[in-house]
């Protein structure tokens, strides 16, 4: 659904950063939503001294778990990721430090199985151990805690909890339930009431939980944050009088959906709320991440205090870091950039890689971007183009993209003399037969505000307008499911390879 033109693109406009990207820090002391911006959702933040650590739902990309490093809760930069091996779509985690030692805990799924996973390790930027299964397959979106006890547990969706060993690497008995939650009025326009998310933190000897009810997408108002205390991790929990903390009233703000919060500590006495929420009118963009101050009640409760985030806020303390991560890649390493991750990878799947000279060859795999696991980036603003130039041996079929799942893309490909149309998640023609030439293309992607555009060329000087431009802002989970959003892609399929030449991404005005 489309809101009102005027609430995203009208409002106040955001710096300019690496490749012109947006950035959420005013350079004046002042901050504008979103703090990442992009798919970034389900984020959990870990105040370590004075550094803060951040980590998100990565699902069906990898490597995963990325981990993001502030000082000041706006300006992020990327440290890496914490797993490579495929377990499934990886949903809303949790990253902790019990001890000196760093775990992430979070959900995943396959078509065939679902559970709760551990990564750990001793260090932030890795290593980060193999994942260790938790079971607990009728659960998601873990959340740790320390109780008075000294125990550790995970709180679970649907408001049930379970003992953690001490080593937080196995579950101790069976989940309880612990918690009813807190049910808004009947009349509201929600998705499901879907309780999950709980986050645990604690406050002048009060635990607080922190959830997620009115389901994640759907109507954009019906995601929303609400709290409860407990004087004991066991309960009883008591509902805030405030809740909801956060809810998207109306269609017309501008950021719908708002939702699935982690409290976070200030270095600087005010304290803060993480969530996502998706950009009025962009639900392509994914879920964004989104910085709103909380301040404490005299009776022991918090409110949000920054409205519907459409208007800068005062920064919090801090250092101020580099922000971002190019998404440009000469591939003039020997691995994969940070900025990269398959989908749905195989268990072989980096072997389809080798770097030489600034090329990156990708083996083909599969007949076309539904099967082929094609390479994919994170793009955060509302217009941008990318661009690269490719080597297509005979056999082999190459493309560049906007690609949302195995289920939804566009974009086209070529065989090196014959073009193929992806709209719908269709290739048109159904196949392309293998070229015994192969060739070379550059292709030029431009998504200007859901308007997609593609130009070709045969030497990367005279461009080609094709013939067929598409309408993609139908192209996300209300439409085809999966929580995910629309990227920039290249892939590579057929029994050749294909070799790119410096992807360029710029955003546009």
């Amino acid at each position: 659904m489309a809101g009102p033109a005027l609430s995203a693109d009208a409002a106040q406009p955001s710096k300019r950063g690496i490749e012109h990207q947006r950035m959420a820090d005013l350079g004046d002391g002042r901050f504008l939503n979103p703090v990442l911006s992009g798919d970034h959702p389900d984020p959990s933040v870990l105040k370590d001294g004075k550094d803060y650590y951040l980590t998100l739902s990565s699902f069906d990309a990898y490597p995963g778990l990325p981990i993001w490093h502030s000082r000041d809760l706006v300006n992020w930069q990327p440290l890496g990721h914490a797993i490579r091996t495929d377990v499934g779509a990886i949903w809303a985690p949790d990253l902790v430090k019990v001890k000196g030692r760093y775990y992430i805990y979070f959900a995943a799924r396959t078509a065939e199985k679902r559970g709760n996973y551990v990564v750990w390790a001793d260090a932030i930027d890795g290593p980060w151990s193999e994942p260790v299964s938790l079971g607990l397959p009728r659960h998601i979106d873990p959340g740790h805690a320390v109780g008075e006890d000294g125990k550790r547990y995970l709180f679970l969706s649907g408001g049930d909890y379970v003992q953690l060993a001490d080593d937080g690497l196995s579950v101790v008995g069976t989940p309880k339930h612990v918690y009813d939650g807190w049910h808004y009025p009947e009349s509201w326009d929600v998705e499901s009431y879907s309780q999950e998310g709980p986050k645990i933190s604690r406050h002048d000897g009060w635990f607080y939980m922190t959830t997620a009810v009115g389901g994640t997408a759907g109507p954009p108002t019906g995601h929303m944050v609400i709290s409860a205390r407990s004087r004991s991790i066991h309960g009883p929990w008591q509902n805030s009088p405030y809740n909801p903390i956060v809810r998207t009233a109306s269609r017309d703000e501008p950021w719908w959906s708002r939702g699935h919060a982690t409290l976070v500590e200030g270095t600087d006495g005010r304290d803060w709320m993480v969530y996502h929420g998706y950009e009025n009118g962009y639900y392509t963009l994914g879920r964004q991440m989104l910085l709103d101050p909380i301040a404490w009640t005299a009776d022991g409760w918090f409110k949000a205090t920054g409205g519907d985030l459409g208007q800068p806020l005062a920064k919090p303390a801090g250092e101020t870091l580099p922000h971002g991560m190019a998404l440009s890649d000469k591939f003039n390493g020997d691995r994969l950039g940070p900025q990269w991750a398959f989908f749905k990878p195989g268990p072989d799947e980096y072997r389809r890689l080798s770097f030489k000279d600034g090329d990156l060859t990708l083996q083909g795999k599969g007949h076309s971007p539904r099967d082929s696991a094609p390479l994919t980036v994170i793009a955060g603003d509302r217009a941008y183009e990318f661009e690269v130039e490719m080597e297509i041996a005979p056999g082999a079929t190459g493309g560049a993209l906007l690609f949302y799942s195995d289920r939804l893309y566009a974009g086209v490909g070529s065989n090196g003399e014959q073009f193929v149309l992806h709209r719908y998640g269709l290739d048109r023609p159904a196949s392309l037969p293998p070229s015994r030439k192969g060739g070379k293309l550059w292709l030029r992607v431009t998504n200007n505000r859901n308007i997609l555009t593609v130009h070709t060329s045969q030497d990367g000087q005279h461009w080609q307008k094709y013939p067929v431009q598409m309408d993609v802002s139908g192209y996300h989970h209300n439409v085809a499911g999966g929580f995910l959003a629309l990227k920039p892609a290249i892939y590579a399929a057929g029994n050749g390879a294909v070799t790119f030449h410096h992807f360029r991404y710029r955003a546009l005005d």
